[in-house]
């Protein structure tokens, strides 16, 4: 039996450049999945959950078939932290706490448009 999705927003699987900037470090890696109202990524060091920070992601965008990547800044909060024992880093999930309606809306868009090739490739 499947357990049904409970997640508001979907979760695309895309690797987004995204850049983390705490009080004493910044953090380049990129997401593992990402949704309207956060991220979940690699990082090579521990960040302890309810770190605030500052989010930057590069959106890749469509326009007049011309792709161009659209830079989304917001605020977030670290809401968990798994070790990877193996791989010597953590899986990072950040929820976006403050961010703009239209920058919502652009991943909210990315996220539309990748499902929708990802499901029909010939469009």
């Amino acid at each position: 039996m499947q357990i049904p999705e409970r997640r508001k927003h979907p979760r695309f699987d895309g690797n987004i450049p995204v850049k983390f900037s705490g009080a004493e470090f910044d953090l380049v890696t990129e997401t593992s999945n990402i949704s309207r109202t956060g991220a979940y990524c690699q990082s090579n060091k521990y960040i302890e959950p309810m770190t605030k920070l500052r989010v930057n992601l590069l959106i890749p965008c469509r326009r007049n078939k011309r792709v161009y990547a659209k830079k989304v800044s917001c605020e977030g909060i670290v809401v968990r932290t798994e070790s990877i024992p193996e791989k010597e880093c953590y899986n990072v999930a950040v929820y976006f706490s403050d961010i703009l309606p239209r920058d919502a809306e652009c991943i909210t868009e990315y996220i539309r448009v990748s499902m929708q090739y990802r499901n029909n490739p010939a469009q």
